[in-house]
């Protein structure tokens, strides 16, 4: 099939497909003679396991890694359970620090009476850090 079928059963844009191509996670067969790629089943598989850990937030290098292990029958789990571990403390990290700006934004916002004078709790903070 063509880039804009396997885009299409893939849920990834033609463009992400050739960015993974171009970083190396996806090699598509060429046509012969040609210029054109040709994407088969099994790119199809590859393209759905890139889509999962890229809609859990996975990096691209960790992606990497992943699909080696994937392809990796003799792989250990716990090399993929690590990874999967060290993803979810970056995670946690994330979102506390969401959490932090989340609450200095509220606590700004409830200070600035948002009316027609000039002086705003929020500008101030932003114009003199914390």
């Amino acid at each position: 099939m063509n880039i804009g079928e396997a885009a299409r059963l893939s849920g990834i844009s033609a463009k992400m497909i050739r960015y993974y191509e171009e970083i190396g996670l996806i090699v598509p067969d060429r046509m012969p003679g040609s210029q054109y790629r040709v994407y088969g089943t099994d790119d199809l598989h590859r393209l759905g396991f890139i889509r999962r850990a890229r809609d859990l937030g996975f990096s691209v290098e960790q992606m990497r890694v992943l699909l080696a292990l994937w392809q990796d029958r003799s792989r250990a789990s716990a090399d993929v359970k690590a990874i999967a571990l060290d993803h979810i403390a970056e995670l946690e990290r994330k979102q506390a620090a969401i959490a932090a700006m989340t609450k200095t934004l509220k606590h700004l916002v409830s200070a600035c009476h948002g009316d027609d004078r000039p002086d705003c709790p929020i500008i101030e903070d932003f114009a003199t850090g914390p």
